[in-house]
């Protein structure tokens, strides 16, 4: 399904990220995964913060150099502490909107050229129901950037289809990953499930199979489009 094509995922190295990073592996592409910290993984590793501009560059350059093109970009990297506005620094709300939107805008801008001179390339923006479909307490932040994302993904979308390039944005919802463990306890958990009509806090592969469904050749017809994959949640 996507042997012979290369695939770039931020924040890879764990959660949704890992989980996406395996499946287009196992669909025959060749991944490349980032993140801020080094370590041990089955996949091409490249060391990037996704919010310094340069970082992402590199992490283009890289690729090619090692695989020589670039057909897929995941923006997935992102992180969401809980502070309420009325608490939050400026160094808090800069560092959430440097990885989640910065860092989107950075790694897209350095994949552009290559997509744009084979005229071709599938990006997806890993978004969140927090800020494209509803909003949540202590995530201003947060909510904003995926909300951006969303944005950047219908804006980028209209610029970028003369070029044979698809942009799209995957809202997950509650998902078992260890970030979400960190904020939320069991009795916050429960809560969720009370609300989901699959009864079931969702997994990596979830998130994974709609991202492949959208990289693939199958959707090609399919861009500037936001694919829920919550449970049903936010249909309530």
């Amino acid at each position: 399904m996507l042997k012979g094509k290369v695939a770039i995922v931020t924040g890879g190295t764990m959660g949704i990220g890992l989980g996406v990073a395996d499946k287009l592996a196992a669909l025959g592409a060749k991944v490349v995964i980032s993140a801020r910290h080094v370590v041990k993984t089955k996949h091409y590793f490249v060391k990037c913060d996704v919010a310094n501009f340069k970082d992402a560059q590199n992490l283009a350059a890289q690729t090619i150099k090692k695989y020589k093109k670039i057909d897929i970009l995941v923006n997935n990297a992102g992180i969401y502490p809980f502070t309420s506005l009325a608490d939050m620094t400026e160094k808090q709300w800069d560092e959430v909107i440097g990885v989640n939107l910065k860092g989107t805008f950075n790694c897209t801008k350095a994949v552009l050229p290559h997509m744009i001179k084979q005229k071709y390339g599938k990006i997806v923006n890993i978004s969140s129901i927090a800020g494209s479909c509803i909003g949540y307490p202590g995530l201003v932040h947060y909510c904003t950037t995926k909300a951006g994302q969303l944005g950047f993904a219908r804006a980028a979308a209209i610029e970028l289809a003369p070029y044979g390039i698809n942009v799209n944005a995957v809202a997950p919802g509650a998902i078992e990953t260890p970030g979400l463990a960190k904020v939320f306890d069991k009795k916050a958990m429960q809560g969720f499930l009370q609300m989901i009509p699959k009864k079931r806090i969702g997994k990596p592969k979830d998130i994974a199979e709609a991202v492949a469904f959208l990289v693939s050749d199958e959707a090609d017809y399919i861009t500037g489009q936001l694919m829920v994959v919550d449970g049903g949640y936010v249909m309530q």
